[in-house]
């Protein structure tokens, strides 16, 4: 991020990252598009993935501006999920607030959140400290399992987004979250920009990994008869109606 700062002030190339400003505005939309869709009732979590944190203290901002608007009455708990494999901002947490400290990120599949020096990192705990939020990773297995569990109902989502459903599987196991608390995962991307590995963690080519939701997939000849016998097999053997 030092070297990107000292090309962009030499050069006319706009810098786009969380440290302007201009972009936190835009990113602020969706807490209020969240509070729209829920006829402006406050949801009592929402989590994000994090890397560069940027998006955590959007949120916060758009859910504090309705607030001063007058348009909602509090604004909701934020959680941070973040990756272990690049935790800063959770080991912060996790010291009390005590010191915080850059560390090497290492590789992950949540690859836009493998930042281990983020630059946000003091307005993402302004927001958490000020919405009573917490912060909570996922390990690789468990964000990979999050996502395969997410895409066997019809969605197709990315590993930031399994970090974040990971993080709301460990909070209401644990009962931080509790049953009928409404709660909002957001989801940054789609899963096609991330096939390779959907399709190694389905063929169970993941090392050190059980791939435990793992929906292998199947090769069958190029002709009508074998399609029709595996799909028969899968759907229970029901036939379409006409």
């Amino acid at each position: 991020m030092k070297l990107i700062r000292e090309v962009t002030s030499e050069l006319p190339i706009y810098l786009a990252n969380s440290l302007n400003s201009l972009r936190l505005e835009g990113q602020k939309r969706a807490a209020i598009e969240i509070l729209q869709q829920f006829d402006w009732e406050v949801p009592d979590w929402v989590i994000v993935p994090g890397g560069n944190l940027g998006n955590i203290y959007a949120f916060y901002k758009g859910f504090k501006m309705c607030q001063e608007l007058g348009l909602v009455d509090r604004v909701p708990r934020l959680v941070c999920a973040q990756a272990a494999n690049a935790n800063p901002l959770y080991l912060y947490y996790k010291s009390g607030w005590i010191q915080f400290k850059a560390v090497k990120a290492n590789t992950t599949f949540a690859s836009a959140i493998q930042i281990g020096d983020p630059v946000s990192i003091d307005r993402a705990v302004y927001a958490l400290k000020n919405s009573n939020g917490i912060v909570e990773e996922a390990t690789e297995e468990e964000l990979m399992d999050a996502m395969a569990q997410a895409d066997s109902t019809g969605m197709f989502i990315c590993p930031h987004t399994g970090v974040a459903l990971s993080a709301l599987i460990k909070l209401r196991n644990s009962g931080v979250i509790a049953a009928g608390d409404r709660t909002v995962v957001v989801s940054t991307a789609h899963g096609l920009k991330f096939s390779q590995s959907k399709v190694d963690y389905h063929s169970k080519k993941i090392p050190d990994m059980a791939c435990r939701f793992a929906n292998p997939p199947v090769q069958v000849k190029a002709d009508f008869g074998s399609v029709m016998d595996v799909l028969k097999k899968y759907l229970g053997n029901k036939t379409p109606n006409h």
